[in-house]
């Protein structure tokens, strides 16, 4: 019997699906569209890598499944509800498990870098976790930031690359341990530098605080079923990676 894809080829299968990258130069709608897919290939191959560990709830639902509901799912939280583009919910507890997938694909036409689109991102990222954790303070919630590989070489002999300052801006605001803590940290921040060749796209992945160390996919998601299972101990158990109702 062949062996189901893990999250490396699940999101891989995604990428390739993606088509040709928009010049930096080109039209705003066609790279606001380009940034829309990305987001919306990532997002499914999460779910699909959380339904396969277990989580069998896990939004966006497949194609073809019986309650598909699109890129995103929209959740009530403290502040207004929030789209969320990946999520794990029970009748039980509510929100268990959101992870944000943001993205800055184009360098800025003026200064040739990818930090104009930083700001925004961030602010994003802690107004997901702010209305999320008000509602569902035990819920355990995950950042990615998926960044251009050449945000890693943009730098100058006057400023960092938007990889480092991208790291510098949001380390405040990783690793939310317990539930009484801020809510506008995440449990996990993580930056993702993406290549989106079509024939062979690669993401290199690091803990927002530790830039030197590269994060396999597979390692990532173990934490994430770890937290839950911390989070979670009189209804879960980890087994394997993988995540057991006790």
């Amino acid at each position: 019997m062949t062996a189901k894809p893990d999250i490396d080829g699940i999101l891989a299968a995604a990428l390739k699906q993606l088509p040709p990258k928009p010049a930096d130069s080109d039209v705003q709608a066609a790279k606001k569209r380009y940034s829309e897919r990305v987001s919306n290939a990532v997002a499914p191959a999460f779910a699909e890598e959380l339904r396969r560990r277990g989580l069998r709830e896990s939004r966006p639902s497949p194609p073809s499944g019986s309650r598909s509901s699109g890129a995103e799912r929209r959740m009530s939280g403290g502040i207004g509800a929030k789209k969320v583009d990946v999520t794990w919910a029970t009748e039980e507890s509510g929100l268990l498990l959101a992870i944000s997938v943001k993205t800055i694909n184009f360098k800025d036409r003026r200064s040739k870098n990818f930090q104009k689109n930083l700001t925004n991102r961030r602010t994003d990222l802690l107004f997901e976790a702010v209305t999320l954790h008000r509602r569902f303070p035990y819920s355990v919630i995950v950042g990615f930031l998926f960044l251009d590989k050449d945000a890693a070489l943009d730098g100058s002999a006057t400023r960092k690359s938007t990889f480092v300052n991208a790291d510098q801006r949001l380390h405040l605001f990783d690793g939310r341990d317990d539930p009484a803590d801020r809510d506008e940290k995440y449990e996990r921040l993580f930056l993702v530098l993406l290549d989106a060749n079509p024939t062979i796209p690669k993401v290199e992945v690091f803990r927002v605080g530790d830039l030197k160390s590269q994060i396999p996919l597979q390692d990532v998601f173990d934490e994430i079923i770890s937290l839950i299972v911390e989070r979670n101990p009189d209804f879960y158990e980890a087994a394997g990676g993988s995540l057991k109702k006790i």
